[in-house]
Parts: C-alpha cells; structure tokens; sequence
C-alpha cells in the first residue's frame, strides 16, 4: 500500500489510495479483511462499489454514505453495513477516524442482506480496533484468525437503527424534501405538503410512500434525527436542538427521539461524547459538522 510524504495527505492523494485499495480488496485473501484511514473534514469518496460487503464505522466524526435509494447517517458509535455491490458514496462530516471491515458475502450464513445502520456495541468496537492492526488472512487456530472470526460472527447481532433517510424520485417533491432537511420543523403537514404540489391528501401519501416506504410523518422524524445526531454527538444541550428544530418543549422531542432510537438522548449518549480512539482527536466541531449535516 503507498505511503505518502510527512504531512496531511491531499485529495489527489486519499483518491489515489482509495483506487489502490479498491483494486487490493479484489484480490485479497481471507473472508474479512479490516482497514484503517484518516479522512480530513469535507472530503469525499466518490461512488464506488466492491465485491466484499463492508461494515463502514468511524471511530471520530460524523460520516454520510449516499446511494440511489437515498442518504445515510453514521454518526459516532454507529456503523453502517452496505451489502456487496451497492454503489455508494462517502462524505466526511468532520475529521474522520475510519475503520473498514470487508467481508466476502458467503463468509457466514446470516449476514444482513439489505444496507443498514447499526448500533456498534463495547465489543465490536474493540474489535474493529484490533482488527485493522493485524495482518490480513491469518493462519486458521491463531489470535489474529480468533479476533476475526468473533468480529464476523458479532456482525449479524448489531442492533439496526433507523438513521436512513430515503429520498424521493419525483422532482418537485425531492426538492420539498431537501428544504425540509436544510430547515427542518416537526409541522409539516400532509395537507401542506400536498397543497404546494396541488395534490389531493391521497394522491400525496400514496406517492410519498411509493418513493420512499415511509409516511410522511415517519420521514419527518428521521429527517430531524438527522440534523440532531450529530450536535448532541458532540454534546450541545438537548434544550438548543430541540428548540432549533421547532420543538415547542425537550419532552416532545425527548419523546421523538425515543420512539426512534428506543432511550432518550442523555441515555443514548452517556459515556459516547468522548470515547474518540486512545491518542486520537476530539470530536468534530459542532459548527462544521452540523452545516455538512444538513447541506443535502
């Protein structure tokens, strides 16, 4: 794998080791593979795909991983599992501390079928951070082939959480949502909706489920779960997010969230602010991450 000069590594440069790394994960041995990048604020990988799955999880930073269905969130303590085949995009919201698990899709029966969020447990996360220090493809019976398979086996148990945000096909009401999600309010109505695109009620949820799967009532959650994540992530007062998202009080929006993510935020959070990886940097800024956050 090319090494570069002391110092940052430039755009140009990150592109280039990404096609290397593209054209290695093709020819490599072993049914995981794990690999470690640093990833400055604002850059990005353009759409790709691989033969091996892969379990995409940053140890710092915020990540948003695009593909034709629509965008997903990763934020700090999550992963995001993409099946073999799926062309996606990365965009780093944040330093990003990436740690890449590549898996050959008949390694175990079992494994997710369909792209996904998870929840990346104590034990996983130890295990990714293991796992990108040894060498690829151990002999069978050996520490290095033991860290392996328990991370492969670990992969099928990770919670899923609903962090996607589908995008419809539609134009005008692609571009309705992407307004949506640069301001985002828990009000907005069907009717509304439907009257700026002078569309009956039934007319617009029929559409809206058709092109996304979602009611619009669920889509407007997960898009305000979207623009929040990340600046609770790095520890801004709930009562701030709530209110900047059009919350009338921290119990309505405390109730979203848990109805969404199954706790409530300072539960979701406690003990995650700060658990960036031994030696590494802090979190992102709040500022930068959370304009990346809703520049859709």
């Amino acid at each position: 794998m090319e090494k570069f000069p002391q110092g940052a590594p430039s755009s140009h440069d990150l592109a280039r080791l990404h096609e290397q790394r593209l054209a290695w994960l093709e020819e490599a041995g072993g049914d995981v593979l794990a690999l470690p990048t640093e990833y400055p604020d604002g850059h990005r990988v353009k759409p790709h795909r691989h033969s091996r799955s892969q379990l995409l999880h940053a140890l710092t930073g915020v990540v948003m991983v695009s593909t034709s269905e629509g965008r997903w969130m990763v934020p700090p303590d999550h992963a995001i599992w993409l099946p073999a085949g799926v062309e996606h995009a990365v965009e780093m919201l944040g330093d990003v501390a990436m740690r890449s698990i590549y898996v050959r899709p008949d390694a175990l029966d079992g494994l997710p079928r369909d792209l996904r969020v998870v929840a990346v447990t104590s034990l996983m996360r130890s295990l990714i951070v293991e796992a990108v220090t040894l060498a690829p493809d151990p002999e069978p019976g050996t520490r290095a082939a033991l860290v392996m398979g328990l991370l492969l086996h670990e992969i099928p148990n990770l919670p899923p959480r609903p962090l996607g945000l589908p995008f419809p096909s539609e134009p005008r009401l692609a571009a309705l949502c992407r307004s949506f999600v640069a301001a985002p309010s828990p009000h907005a109505t069907i009717d509304g909706w439907a009257s700026m695109l002078g569309m009956s009620r039934r007319t617009f949820t029929r559409s809206f489920h058709r092109q996304t799967g979602l009611s619009l009532s669920t889509w407007r959650q997960q898009a305000c779960l979207f623009a929040a994540l990340p600046r609770l992530a790095d520890g801004e007062p709930i009562t701030s997010v709530a209110l900047d998202l059009g919350y009338e009080s921290v119990p309505a929006f405390t109730t979203m969230f848990k109805r969404m993510l199954g706790e409530a935020p300072r539960n979701y959070f406690s003990g995650k602010r700060h658990a960036g990886p031994a030696g590494g940097p802090p979190p992102a800024g709040r500022a930068a991450v959370r304009s990346a956050a809703i520049g859709i």
